[in-house]
């Protein structure tokens, strides 16, 4: 993409989402994600009533009389987006591609944390760690964000969110929230996902397109998966196809919703149809509650 041509899309992001970011998100955002954790603040003298599990023993131990840890809603927090870059986010059949949805959607999140002065970092994946952005706080950060998410070129097709998951266990020592931005497809991580959401606070974004869940009657159709390379042909005239389609689609779904729940994770369903608003809304209230 051109620089000039890559500017002004980002700048139309920039001022939509920021727009979204201040007007709807930035309270719901502070009450669905804040005060998920505590940090030491100071240490005073135990009172009758404290809970006795507080005590430091070591500074009681210096001055022989028993003192506390008090402890203060964390005020900062770090942000991280997993994002998918795999060869199955580059379809859409309604309004935009699932790709373009995902941009839009982190860069709403990234200026929703920035104005509560959360730091904000990427992970980009496919069956790969593509490319990491250690987080950080400030606009021109969130455009850098926003520039990479426009003009990026993964170099491979394939997914594997396992990858991303391990790379942000290791990668990010102190308890983030981790927002994974992807249409979930051959998301094979059950055991990557526990072990990121026993140490993090994980959010799903699950990107769909309608066109995912059925094949409409077109006759005999050549179908490409992005992610293999691979050529099929489908007489989507027969019912009997269209219908076992959307079988094996409503399973696949199901599956995932099942893992990520069971792994504590929440879970919200996007489509490039429809406004995803209401959605986010939904989730930050439930959050929130």
């Amino acid at each position: 993409m051109e620089a000039n041509e890559l500017l002004k899309k980002v700048r139309k992001i920039e001022i939509r989402t920021k727009a979204l970011s201040q007007q709807i998100f930035s309270g719901q955002y502070h009450s669905a994600f804040k005060g998920r954790g505590m940090a030491f603040s100071e240490v005073r003298e135990y009172q009758y009533g404290d809970d006795i599990r507080n005590i430091d023993w070591n500074v009681t131990a210096r001055f022989n009389h028993p003192y506390i840890k008090i402890f203060e809603e964390e005020r900062e927090l770090t942000v991280m987006l997993l994002i998918d870059v795999s060869g199955s986010t580059h379809f859409g059949t309604r309004q935009q591609f699932k790709s373009e949805l995902i941009t839009e959607i982190s860069a709403v999140l990234s200026f929703s944390a920035i104005n509560n002065n959360d730091k904000v970092g990427v992970i980009f994946f496919s069956n790969q760690v593509e490319k990491f952005i250690p987080p950080k706080k400030g606009r021109s950060h969130i455009l850098r964000i926003i520039r990479e998410l426009v003009d990026y070129k993964p170099q491979q097709v394939q997914t594997d969110l396992s990858e991303a998951l391990r790379y942000l266990t290791n990668a990010i020592k102190k308890r983030c929230t981790a927002f994974i931005l992807s249409d979930f497809v051959n998301a094979d991580c059950e055991q990557a996902l526990r072990i990121a959401a026993n140490k993090h606070d994980v959010v799903a974004l699950n990107i769909m397109d309608k066109g995912d869940t059925f094949l409409p009657n077109m006759g005999l159709a050549q179908i490409h998966d992005p992610e293999t390379g691979k050529n099929s042909v489908a007489d989507t005239s027969n019912f009997k196809v269209r219908q076992e389609y959307a079988r094996w689609w409503q399973v696949q779904e199901r599956k995932n919703i099942e893992v990520l729940k069971k792994s504590g994770v929440d879970v919200a369903q996007l489509y490039t149809d429809k406004d995803y608003v209401k959605a986010l809304t939904e989730l930050f209230h439930r959050r929130g509650a």
